[in-house]
C-alpha cells in the first residue's frame, strides 16, 4: 500500500509539473540552413544557435556587452591581450564540463579553411586567423589558449573597441569536441547534438518545426522560465499572421507589409516596430558579365530606383530609404551619402539614362539581367517594382527567379550562374566593420565578388588604428569607395517588425533585434490559447 501510494503521489507531482510547464512558439522566417554555430548563416538558424549555445558574452538591450560563459575578463593596457574567466559549473547539456578549451576548439574551427565557414574573417582581428584563413599557417597558431581549464587567453592583432560585442556571436561559441570528433558535420542533429545554452534540441522537422527543451545543466536554469521553445519556419507572412491570430504563434518573425495600416488598427498593442541595424539591398556580381568592371552601368540601376515609392508603397512606411550599406544608427559613426541622394528625381534619371549609354546600352540593344530572390511575397513585390521602374526609365528587360532559401544561398556562394540578387545584413555588432568588412576581398560573405586593394587596405588601417577620429576617417573613405564602384544596391533600412502577445514578457526592443528565450517569460496567458 505504501508503494502505491508513493508511487501515485510522485505521478500527481509530474502531473503538476507538467501542467505548469509553459511553452513558446516562434515564427523564424526561413528553414535553418545548419544548427552549427560555426556554419550557420541566415538570422533564422543564428536564433536558434543563440538559444542552444552560449558565447563569453551577450548582448542585452540596446545592444550593451554583458557577460554570459565568461564570469568576467581583463584587458591589458594596449588593448591586445584579454584574459576571460568562465563562470563555475559551467556543463555541457550532457552534463560533462565545460572548459577553456572548448573555446579554443571552437575559435580554431571557425578559422579553419576546411570549415567553410563565412564569418571567418570576421575573427581576423584575432592574431595569427589571417595566415590561418588564408592556409599559411595550422590553426594551432590563431593566438587564444587555454591557461588552464577555466581561464581562456585572446590576443589580439590589434586594439579591437568592438572585440566583446563580437564575442556574442556564434562563430566564436565552444563546441564540444567529442561530438564534433564522433559525428563530424553531421554533429548538429537531433540526438547528437551537445549544447552549453539555455535550450536543447529535441526534434527538427524541416518545413514544420524545431523543438527546444531547457537545459536542466545550464549555469543559469533557475532564472530560465520557459520549458520549450517551438520555432515555427515560413516563408509566407501572412500564414504567420493566421497562426499569430489563432494563438498559435506568441512571436512572429515579420508581419506582412501590405497588412501594417490594419495591424496598426487592431494589434497596435502587440505591434513592436523599432530601429534596426540592417540594410535590404541587391548585389551585383562583379565577377562576370554584365557587371564585372562596369561601375557605370551598376550606377545607372542605383539611379533608377525610386527608393521613397518602395517605403511609402511596399513598405508602408515601415522602413528608411537607404543609399548606403551602413544604417544610420551606428554608435559614433554616421554614413556616407551619394552626392545624388539629394539630387530631385529629374536629375537622377537623367544621369542613369547618361550612364546607361555610356556603359553601351539603348533601346535598340536593352540590357538584359536576371534578378534572384529566395522566395518570400515581399521579396517578389519588390523584384516586380524594381523591374518595372528599370524598364520604364532605361527599358532594362529583368528575368525574375525566385528560389527556396538554401538552393538561393549555394547560388549566390557559388558566383557562377547570379547576375543580380536580392541580399540583406544585419549587423552581429554595434561597429560600422560589422557592414564594411563583408565587401573585404577575402571574407565568406562577399557574394558580390567585389575586389578592391585600396577598399581592403583602408580596412586595415582601420583595424590598426588606436585613435577613434582616424579609425572613422578610414572607415569614412572606405565607404566612399563603395559608394564610387557601387557594389551593392541599397534599397531600404530596416525596422524590426513584431507581433508580440501581451503574455510574453521581458521583450525588448533592440537595434540587433536579438532576443533570447531564456529572458522571456509567459504570463497570464488565457486557458484557451495555452497548449
Amino acid at each position: 500500500m505504501f508503494r502505491i501510494r508513493y508511487g501515485l503521489f510522485w505521478a500527481l507531482c509530474l502531473i503538476a509539473v507538467l501542467s505548469n510547464a509553459t511553452e513558446l512558439q516562434l515564427g523564424n522566417g526561413n528553414e535553418p540552413e545548419t544548427l552549427d554555430p560555426h556554419r550557420a548563416e541566415g538570422v533564422s538558424a543564428s536564433n536558434i544557435v543563440r538559444d542552444l549555445f552560449e558565447g563569453l558574452t551577450s548582448v542585452e538591450a540596446g545592444a550593451a556587452v554583458r557577460p554570459a560563459a565568461a564570469k568576467n575578463w581583463e584587458v591589458s593596457s594596449d588593448g591586445l591581450e584579454y584574459l576571460f574567466r568562465l563562470r563555475e559549473g559551467l556543463r555541457w547539456s550532457n552534463g560533462e564540463a565545460v572548459q577553456a578549451e572548448d573555446f579554443v576548439a571552437g575559435l580554431r574551427r571557425s578559422v579553419d579553411p576546411a570549415t567553410g565557414s563565412a564569418y571567418a574573417q570576421m575573427l581576423i582581428v584575432i592574431a595569427g586567423a589571417e595566415s590561418v584563413i588564408a592556409e599559411r599557417q595550422p590553426i594551432e597558431q590563431l593566438a587564444v589558449a587555454a591557461l588552464d581549464a577555466q581561464t581562456l587567453h585572446i590576443r589580439l592583432q590589434v586594439p579591437t573597441p568592438h572585440f566583446l560585442g563580437l564575442l556574442s556571436h556564434p562563430s566564436t561559441f565552444p563546441i564540444h569536441r567529442p561530438s564534433l570528433q564522433r559525428w563530424g558535420r553531421d554533429f548538429a542533429r537531433p540526438g547528437r547534438l551537445v549544447s552549453n545554452g539555455a535550450y536543447t534540441l529535441e526534434s527538427w522537422t524541416p518545413q514544420s518545426s524545431i523543438r527546444l527543451k531547457r537545459n536542466r545543466y545550464y549555469w543559469n536554469d533557475a532564472q530560465t522560465a520557459i520549458d520549450t521553445v517551438v520555432y515555427r519556419p515560413s516563408e509566407d507572412s501572412n500564414t504567420e499572421l493566421k497562426r499569430y491570430r489563432a494563438s498559435e504563434l506568441d512571436v512572429t518573425y515579420e508581419i506582412p507589409l501590405q497588412q501594417a495600416p490594419w495591424l496598426r488598427q487592431n494589434y497596435g498593442r502587440d505591434l513592436h516596430v523599432a530601429g534596426y541595424l540592417g540594410t535590404y539591398f541587391y548585389g551585383f556580381n562583379c565577377s562576370r558579365p554584365p557587371f564585372k568592371d562596369n561601375p557605370k552601368l551598376r550606377r545607372a540601376l542605383a539611379l533608377a530606383v525610386d527608393r521613397q515609392v518602395i517605403v511609402d508603397k511596399v513598405m508602408n512606411g515601415l522602413a528608411l530609404p537607404s543609399y548606403s550599406l551602413l544604417p544610420p544608427g551606428l554608435s559614433g559613426y554616421t554614413p556616407q551619402r551619394p552626392v545624388w541622394a539629394d539630387w530631385s528625381r529629374e536629375q537622377r534619371l537623367a544621369e542613369a539614362r547618361r550612364l546607361y549609354a555610356e556603359a553601351g546600352y539603348s533601346a535598340q540593344r536593352p540590357l538584359e539581367v536576371e534578378l534572384r530572390y529566395n522566395t518570400h511575397e515581399d521579396h517578389k513585390r519588390i523584384a516586380t517594382v524594381v523591374a518595372a521602374m528599370w524598364k520604364q526609365w532605361l527599358g532594362v528587360r529583368t528575368r525574375l527567379l525566385n528560389e527556396e532559401f538554401k538552393v538561393f544561398i549555394q547560388n549566390r556562394n557559388l558566383r557562377k550562374i547570379t547576375q543580380l540578387f536580392r541580399a540583406v545584413w544585419i549587423a552581429d555588432y554595434d561597429d560600422p566593420t560589422a557592414f564594411t568588412d563583408i565587401l573585404h576581398s577575402n571574407h565568406g560573405q562577399n557574394d558580390m565578388a567585389y575586389n578592391n586593394s585600396e577598399y581592403d587596405s583602408l580596412l586595415a588601417q582601420a583595424a590598426a588604428e588606436v585613435d577613434p577620429s582616424r579609425r572613422r576617417g578610414h572607415l569614412a573613405q572606405a565607404e566612399q569607395l563603395l559608394l564610387r564602384d557601387q557594389p551593392v544596391l541599397p534599397i531600404y533600412t530596416y525596422t524590426s517588425k513584431h507581433l508580440v502577445k501581451p503574455w510574453v514578457q521581458g521583450w525588448q526592443d533592440n537595434p540587433l533585434d536579438i532576443h533570447y528565450s531564456k529572458d522571456l517569460r509567459i504570463v497570464g496567458r488565457p486557458a484557451e490559447a495555452a497548449r
